[in-house]
């Protein structure tokens, strides 16, 4: 009842400008060193070929279909047992924890029985007939997925710390993952200390092992300093419990889902031009990665703070918890925006750029910048009705802005034969989803004022 006591007056009463940042920046790190994950693979395997760059920016959206199982579970748990922490439910809270971790399990069986009957397909598909694209892509997404339930067990054990509002610990258990990643890629990658040259395959090792650590550190850090959450294992979860994560949760994974598919038909599209405007495009989602973590460090930050203070009914913190959030959004953008703006050939050499990815890559990385800038709005309301779980208006918010109109403008603007006309899709993608998300974040609103 103490730590509870304790939680309370942290997320029930802390400074709303304090309780934001001292939830999202710890958040924030750890996406950051989370983000280097496939940005890292993508500098060293760009030192092999362009193609092998390719077939990693083809392997992307299988590798977000893969990372959007997990997600769903930690959105849903994330709610549900924040929730819960509020009402000082601990039955809730355990019957919670053991779901996750049940639905942990059978999203990796999914996933690596999908891989053994479709990744060979989906790269003979996707490669445009490069043998070399295919054989990379194939290694590297294979190792990925069959070794995947260190990811999905480290979305499960980080979002218990984040959930009790002791985000500080998720940096620990992300350190361990991406460092031990930062180290192996290179051994593995071009055959340091005595290893063989691995290549795609080598990066796809350090991957899953690095995230195998990352949850072994997870389980640890929670039986050691989170023991209000407590967990288990079992084939026999509470129902009700997994039913309502997966309720909370499933919007999310069906936006993630849907992104996944928008990501390998905008791969098609642009193979239309080039394999490296698709290798360009990859580029710049792993940029934006990196340089948009503030916004989602805050984002996953304000979820748990909106959901206890909405279990604790109190709405007031509510509306300060997204007013902050959108500030700390921009600001901690800025700096990355000016530096995409300003220096984008230096951003791309990183990747060892050719001359022709540089003609094609500045103005596209200048565009989306922009863009991303614009989704500010749409991320911090999408994640504050996720803390309501209202998982639906979130699901509409972000498959409008981030699925169905950038597809949809690809698929018109793709007819002018410009790249940098494609581009601009992404761009009027966020602008028309801003009044969206306003729209849905003022109907909920005023529910809440009206309880």
């Amino acid at each position: 009842m103490k730590e509870m006591a304790e939680k309370e007056n942290m997320m029930g009463t802390q400074k709303m400008s304090r309780l934001i940042l001292m939830t999202g920046i710890p958040l924030m790190i750890s996406l950051f060193i989370n983000s280097l994950y496939n940005f890292v693979d993508s500098m060293f395997v760009s030192r092999i070929s362009e193609d092998a760059l390719t077939a990693l920016s083809l392997a992307a959206p299988i590798q977000l279909l893969v990372s959007a199982l997990g997600l769903g579970n930690a959105v849903g748990l994330n709610a549900v047992i924040s929730r819960a922490l509020g009402r000082k439910d601990s039955g809730e809270v355990r019957k919670a924890a053991d779901a996750a971790i049940f639905i942990a399990l059978c999203s990796w069986m999914v996933i690596a029985v999908t891989c053994l009957m479709f990744v060979r397909t989906y790269f003979r598909w996707q490669s445009g007939g490069n043998q070399a694209i295919e054989e990379y892509g194939v290694a590297y997404l294979t190792v990925c997925m069959l070794f995947s339930f260190g990811q999905m067990g480290q979305w499960v054990f980080d979002r218990f710390v984040i959930a009790s509002g002791r985000s500080g610990l998720f940096l620990f258990t992300l350190s361990a993952a991406s460092v031990t990643n930062l180290i192996l890629d290179p051994i593995l990658i071009f055959g340091w200390l005595g290893f063989p040259r691995m290549e795609t395959l080598g990066a796809a090792i350090a991957t899953v092992i690095g995230q195998i650590v990352g949850m072994a550190a997870g389980i640890g850090i929670n039986r050691r300093w989170n023991r209000e959450i407590p967990f288990g294992f079992t084939l026999r979860p509470h129902i009700d419990s997994v039913v309502t994560i997966l309720k909370v949760g499933l919007p999310s994974t069906l936006v993630q889902v849907l992104t996944s598919f928008v990501g390998i038909l905008m791969n098609s599209i642009l193979l239309g031009f080039s394999t490296t405007a698709v290798a360009v495009y990859g580029i710049c989602a792993r940029i934006s990665n990196i340089c948009t973590v503030g916004v989602h460090g805050i984002n996953n930050g304000l979820i748990p703070v909106v959901a206890y203070n909405y279990g604790a009914g109190k709405k007031k913190r509510i509306t300060d918890g997204v007013k902050w959030a959108m500030v700390y959004g921009v600001l901690f953008y800025l700096a990355f925006f000016t530096v995409l703006e300003l220096l984008p050939a230096m951003v791309l050499q990183i990747f060892d750029a050719s001359e022709y990815m540089l003609e094609i890559g500045v103005p596209a990385l200048r565009i989306l910048a922009l863009s991303w800038f614009l989704s500010i709005p749409g991320l911090v309301l999408s994640a504050a009705l996720q803390g309501l779980s209202m998982g639906i208006s979130s699901m509409v918010i972000t498959m409008t802005r981030q699925a169905l109109l950038p597809l949809a403008f690809a698929m018109v603007l793709r007819l002018f034969g410009d790249l940098d006309v494609l581009w601009i899709g992404f761009l009027a993608a966020e602008l028309a989803g801003i009044p969206l998300a306003v729209f849905l974040w003022n109907k909920r609103l005023r529910r809440i004022r009206g309880l």
